[in-house]
């Protein structure tokens, strides 16, 4: 099983393409479920604030640091896992926006995660009515200046959260994370993303599993003898979106990495462009304050 190939962010910083999302995972359940996905090769991990389940990244990566952690499925272990090999992505939650709030959050999110930085921490949501991204992504670029975070960025901006924060931001965000997958393939988004250099990373990338099962992504899997999870996720990794799909068993952990041994023709890829409908399975970024 190969590991996953890494893309340059806007700061020259390497994430890896494809990461494990910790949304909905209980917290009983992530200490085991990261440990899980650190001994099949995965690296990327994103979790959040409103998660609740931090500490318990905490302790799935603290069973595996300095150990030689999984064979990847191949048969050769990987060498000792060091704090510099993993990415790590917080978030700061919406009851926390503003300047100091989003600091004193960002402060409980390393005491949970028990880091002396992240690899990324994004602004979960923009809260347009709340109207304060601005001064809560000012904070991020004062923990990015002071070395705390390697990278920041937002997630589920749209078009028009991006612009006003642009016209204020000294630094570019590095990722836009967006509900992104065939049904809701966010053209214009990415097509901004791609104008501004910030990197594109897809939030529910299979569709919370209801793309899964969409004829057209059961013909390609059929065809290419894989499961419908596997090619939607290599759809998005030949479209160069970061993606992070959850998995709550060790075997859809590693089906959901075995995905870089096969490639998508153009011909799939068309047939899956031709799904998009602007179907949402989460809810519109203008309604969440």
């Amino acid at each position: 099983m190969r590991t996953p190939p890494r893309l340059g962010l806007n700061n020259g910083v390497l994430i890896d393409q494809l990461g494990f999302g910790l949304y909905k995972v209980p917290p009983a359940d992530t200490a085991g479920l990261v440990a899980m996905a650190l001994d099949a090769g995965y690296r990327h991990f994103d979790t959040a604030a409103m998660y609740g389940n931090e500490t318990g990244v905490a302790r799935g990566i603290s069973t595996q640091l300095g150990t030689q952690a999984g064979t990847g499925g191949s048969g050769e272990l990987f060498p000792a896992l060091a704090r510099e090999d993993l990415f790590i992505t917080t978030k700061v939650w919406n009851d926390h926006h503003g300047y100091d709030a989003t600091l004193r959050a960002f402060d409980d999110s390393m005491v949970n995660l028990g880091l002396d930085y992240v690899d990324m921490y994004l602004i979960h949501w923009p809260c347009p009515r709340r109207g304060l991204f601005q001064e809560t992504y000012r904070a991020l670029e004062t923990l990015y200046r002071e070395g705390k975070v390697r990278a920041i960025g937002v997630s589920n901006f749209l078009p028009a959260h991006l612009d006003r924060l642009l016209q204020t931001a000294e630094v570019t965000p590095a990722v836009n994370q967006i509900e992104l997958h065939p049904w809701l393939q966010q053209h214009e988004l990415r097509k901004i993303h791609e104008d501004v250099n910030i990197r594109t990373e897809a939030w529910s990338p299979l569709g919370r599993g209801q793309v899964l099962a969409d004829p057209v992504v059961q013909a390609c899997a059929t065809e290419h003898r894989r499961t419908p999870a596997q090619v939607i996720l290599r759809w998005h990794i030949q479209l160069g979106n970061i993606a992070i799909p959850k998995a709550s068993s060790e075997a859809r952990i590693r089906e959901n990495l075995d995905i870089f041994s096969f490639e998508l023709s153009a011909r799939d890829m068309e047939a899956l462009a031709a799904l998009d409908r602007g179907q949402r399975t989460g809810s519109h970024p203008d309604n969440v304050n």
